[in-house]
């Protein structure tokens, strides 16, 4: 048995917030299996925040070195994810979303031979290790006699990512260039399903646990029943504890991992917008009370802002105002921030990567 406010502590633990994190950008993802990275910026940050050296340089350098890659391997959004991963989380979380999307394509006038047209297309322009701008390629596309006007060049992307053709690499001028997955990532890792959904649900509990079963099939967008199938195949290598009448899973040495950085844990954290502390859960309760979900996601716009940590809670947002060297941190308290947190918030944002 355990407390909300504990499995808010332990998560922060177990994402690497508040103990040590790996020493590379990839490790971190590896531990966290994917990062929600729509917001570009903010899932620099995010790995960042989770690495020992802790800078959003290294992060684009394991970007530009195909350690690690952004795409749509899950809930048909943006992650990052260890470059190995990506073909085989493409092929167990993407058909769902897929066949999810096939009125709109039929809407926009896109249909299989339509894709099949788009990735001959795409794989000539490619081929051979070349690169392109996003931009570049609806261009290409567009010469060949595609329209991607109208959010047909997105989708045309976007199945083509998922389907394993394409993905995001390196960065150049502050945008990730389009690159062929098969040439971008030279050993793949091919897991056989039932094995990938037991990898699945080991690695999410032990990078986001203490989780229930309900938040490890809403963060994959699995079918339930292969949720279960996943978690039976990793419980021999889980604990298990129970708060409020919910089953949770974590790794075995979560509780002494917070054990060893409590004082961190409870200390004041800044996080983008779209970090895991927030995205990995269906149920956000441990850390955000429910009166105050409304300021994270206003409107229920799917966009989630940032937010001020402290002693496991979200207890406000924050934003940038003004540009460059002006730029400082706009911090807006849900209540009134305490003397402590307000001391800390200016020092966190100057170390903010």
């Amino acid at each position: 048995m355990t407390t909300p406010h504990e499995l808010a502590l332990l998560r922060l633990a177990a994402q690497r917030l508040a103990a040590p994190g790996p020493a590379t950008p990839a490790e971190a993802v590896r531990l966290l299996t994917a990062v929600q990275a729509q917001d570009y910026a903010g899932a620099l940050t995010s790995i960042a925040l989770r690495t020992a050296e802790g800078t959003r340089g290294a992060v684009e350098a394991a970007l530009d070195a195909g350690e690690i890659v952004r795409s749509w391997p899950m809930r048909g959004t943006l992650h990052v994810v260890a470059a190995e991963d990506l073909p085989w989380m493409l092929e167990t979380m993407t058909p769902r979303i897929i066949a999810a999307t096939r009125a709109r394509h039929a809407e926009l006038g896109l249909d299989a031979s339509s894709f099949e047209e788009a990735r001959t297309l795409a794989v000539d322009a490619l081929s051979g290790g070349r690169r392109l701008r996003r931009d570049d390629l609806m261009a290409v596309w567009d010469a060949g006699g595609l329209a991607t006007k109208g959010q047909r060049g997105y989708h045309m992307l976007g199945h083509l990512a998922q389907t394993g053709v394409l993905c995001l690499g390196p960065v150049h001028e502050n945008e990730q260039l389009i690159v062929l997955t098969e040439e971008w990532i030279p050993a793949p890792r091919r897991p056989e399903r039932e094995e990938a959904l037991g990898e699945l649900a080991l690695r999410y509990f032990r990078g986001h646990g203490p989780a229930t079963l309900k938040d490890f099939a809403r963060w994959t967008n699995l079918l339930m029943a292969d949720a279960r199938t996943g978690l039976a195949l990793a419980l021999p290598r889980l604990a298990r504890l129970e708060s409020g009448g919910a089953e949770y899973f974590m790794d075995p040495a979560a509780p002494e991992l917070l054990d060893s950085c409590r004082s961190r844990a409870r200390g004041v954290f800044l996080l983008p917008g779209f970090d895991e502390f927030m995205l990995g859960y269906g149920d956000r309760g441990a850390a955000l009370p429910a009166e105050f979900a409304g300021r994270i996601v206003p409107g229920g716009n799917g966009v989630f802002r940032p937010t001020v940590v402290s002693d496991g809670r979200v207890v406000g947002t924050w934003n940038h105002t003004g540009r460059g060297a002006r730029r400082t941190l706009a911090a807006a308290p849900f209540t009134a921030f305490s003397d402590e947190v307000a001391e800390e918030l200016p020092r966190l944002y100057a170390a903010l990567p």
